[in-house]
């Protein structure tokens, strides 16, 4: 078993190679072009061209056959799903501009009616004598394992070209997935570039369907992408992500169905790039779920240890002095605490060395913990007399507004606070009434 692994993954044998060699090239040709469909929002329209490709498929195989010529031609059958793909993305687009219905009902609409169209067509074509349609409908599942060298080629070379397409027009298309309008003022031929990427995506999708059929190709060119979109933000990373898990997703795939034959490549491949989506979406470092839970509960702590800070500094600030069972009920009253919650924020505070007590007397700060709760304190008025003066707030409003936002108060913000607040860059009043008092040239 492991020598065979490592036969098929050091590609010893050549139909493995040419096998592999097409799919590689299938992925990252999808991983690229599948980038700006997703950001386009028009990953639908990948299943509506997909299924629009068949009736194309049989049509083809029927002219061929009836004109005396190889029905089972490859370049004859993706000329026909080509043309056909590119009338139901046409049909798509006139549909939902030219009606009141919405895209998703017109892809609906092509999605059906072609599929049906074709179906019916191949129903025909099998009861055909002498047509040699035997195979023909491994179009809608794939034929990996069967793809000879000439296939293999005609893939990669295709694939090539909408990679060279992608990366010479990059600018153009990333100005336009992202900001078509500003595109439009700006004079680029927006439309042109539309059609462009739709006759990529209609390119890929109709390459598609010798690896991984019509039902799978929508994951070629969808997963990738998706799977590139947890780790990064930007859009040229997220090109290189894509186009690599979709290589890898198609080697390690295609390896997988070489050494269990029957397992039909087209699925395994589309169940490895499932799994490296999976992956993704858990551990992803820009959008990953884990990732955000981490940050999640890193910002309630902080939000947590800010709060007692700033009621603790609150309570030092009114002079009252009392014992650490009455301290404890006023921060309690004061932050809408349980119990569990105050006991959980004294201890976070207590075990980073900010705050100490001595047998039964209140809570105190230590140095530490003193120089941070007054500039929580300070940044929390801050932005309250910048929502005073500035935002129009109500002042029985301000107070909660303040208390959302001063955990993410950077220092760039901090600095822009004090610069529109000169009169209470280095002040720390007691509160936001004597904040208000102050400006108005009241007592402070």
């Amino acid at each position: 078993m492991i020598t065979q692994l490592l036969r098929v993954l050091s590609l010893a044998d050549y139909n493995t190679r040419v096998v592999m060699f097409g799919t590689v090239t299938l992925g990252i040709a999808g991983g690229v072009a599948g980038v700006f469909l997703l950001l386009r929002r028009r990953a639908l329209l990948v299943d509506a061209v997909s299924h629009a490709s068949l009736p194309g498929v049989a049509a083809a195989f029927l002219l061929a056959v009836t004109l005396g010529g190889s029905g089972r031609s490859l370049p004859v059958l993706m000329l026909g799903a080509l043309v056909s793909g590119l009338l139901g993305m046409g049909c798509v687009i006139i549909i939902s501009r030219f009606t009141r219905l919405s895209q998703d009902a017109a892809l609906g609409i092509v999605l059906s009616v072609f599929f049906g169209f074709g179906a019916a067509l191949l129903g025909i074509i099998q009861k055909m004598r002498g047509a040699q349609a035997a195979g023909l409908d491994g179009f809608i599942f794939g034929k990996t394992a069967s793809m000879i060298r000439s296939e293999a080629l005609l893939i990669g070379i295709a694939a090539l070209v909408v990679i060279v397409l992608t990366a010479v027009l990059f600018k153009e298309l990333r100005l336009f997935t992202f900001d078509p309008d500003f595109a439009a003022g700006d004079g680029w031929p927006v439309q042109r570039l539309d059609l462009l990427l739709m006759t990529l995506v209609v390119a890929v999708t109709i390459l598609g369907l010798q690896a991984v059929g019509i039902i799978l190709i929508i994951a070629i060119l969808i997963v990738p992408p998706a799977a590139a979109r947890f780790w990064t933000d930007n859009l040229l990373v997220m090109v290189l992500l894509s186009a690599l898990i979709g290589a890898l997703g198609a080697y390690f795939g295609t390896g997988i169905s070489a050494i269990a034959p029957r397992l039909p490549a087209g699925a395994v491949i589309v169940t490895v790039l499932g799994a490296a989506f999976l992956f993704s979406l858990l551990f992803g470092s820009s959008r990953g779920v884990v990732r955000a839970a981490l940050w999640s509960r890193a910002v309630n702590r902080n939000t947590l240890r800010q709060n007692l800070l700033r009621a603790l500094f609150e309570y030092e600030e009114s002079g009252v002095r009392h014992g650490m069972q009455e301290q404890l009920q006023y921060l309690q009253s004061v932050r809408g605490w349980t119990v569990r919650e105050l006991r959980r924020a004294i201890r976070m505070l207590a075990r980073s060395g900010m705050i100490y007590h001595v047998s039964g007397q209140p809570w105190r700060f230590s140095e530490t913990g003193s120089g941070a709760a007054m500039r929580v304190t300070r940044n929390h008025r801050l932005w309250e007399v910048y929502l005073l003066e500035h935002a129009d707030v109500a002042p029985s409003q301000v107070d909660q507004g303040a208390d959302f936002i001063e955990h993410v108060l950077g220092e760039t913000l901090v600095a822009e606070l004090e610069a529109a607040l000169p009169r209470f860059g280095k002040a720390l009043p007691t509160s936001v009434h004597s904040l208000s008092n102050a400006d108005h040239g009241g007592g402070g």
